[in-house]
């Protein structure tokens, strides 16, 4: 599987270029499955909030991820697989170009791609494009700290574990002083691995493990690995 991590979504060009470029074609002639799971999971989310981003209603001016051009866009809701039967909802991931999953809680949105069986179907998605929004990249992350840890506050920050870093996002956003850059320095002081904070025009790329930042905005690698003279 092939990642774009991002903390707002496609707000930029150069974001989108990655997005084309992973894709190996034009946005217009790909399909896509929009995951709105993890806002269930957020006390912030409510009924509203995911129709808002399922609408395309949601970026505050920002073009959505469902707004982005594609040649179709569906719905998958995690939870509600269990109950469809894989032999269902498997040949719709497995079809799409892209999975577009949107923000809210990491913790829970890890919960129901295990319950649903689309964390172990990952491996199997070579060229599936997993475009993440805040949470939706959180997820792919092996911890978010327990400062983003909002459905269980009590239970684990443990996600998937996909990639070997943990993300930070939101940086610096206006009027979030728990976002701020300071606020990211302690976070990751309590995290044993690398973290990268990304701010809304910032985007992760991670394709056959090869990490790249996409940026027309700021970002910070912390816990860096020292490099050996």
């Amino acid at each position: 599987m092939k990642l774009l991590l991002t903390s707002g979504g496609v707000t930029n060009d150069s974001i989108r270029s990655a997005l084309v470029d992973l894709l190996g074609k034009p946005i217009e002639e790909a399909s896509a499955l929009f995951v709105p799971t993890a806002q269930w999971g957020q006390p912030m989310c409510s009924p509203q909030s995911v129709w808002n981003s399922t609408a395309g209603r949601w970026r505050n001016g920002v073009q959505s991820m469902v707004e982005l051009g594609w040649k179709s866009v569906g719905l998958l809701e995690l939870t509600a697989l269990p109950s469809v039967g894989r032999e269902r909802w498997e040949p719709w991931v497995r079809a799409a170009d892209a999975l577009l999953v949107d923000g809210g809680e990491a913790v829970f949105l890890a919960t129901w791609m295990r319950k649903s069986g689309l964390a172990d179907l990952l491996p199997e998605l070579h060229d599936t494009v997993w475009v993440g929004v805040s949470a939706g990249s959180m997820v792919m992350t092996p911890r978010i700290g327990r400062e983003f840890v909002d459905w269980q506050p009590d239970g684990t920050d443990e996600t998937l574990g996909v990639v070997d870093f943990s993300i930070f996002p939101h940086l610096d956003y206006p009027g979030w002083t728990e976002n701020s850059t300071e606020s990211a320095r302690r976070w990751a002081a309590n995290l044993s691995g690398p973290a990268y904070a990304i701010d809304e025009q910032t985007a992760i790329r991670v394709v056959d493990g090869a990490v790249d930042v996409i940026s027309e905005g700021q970002w910070e690698l912390l816990n860096a690995a020292p490099q050996i003279a």
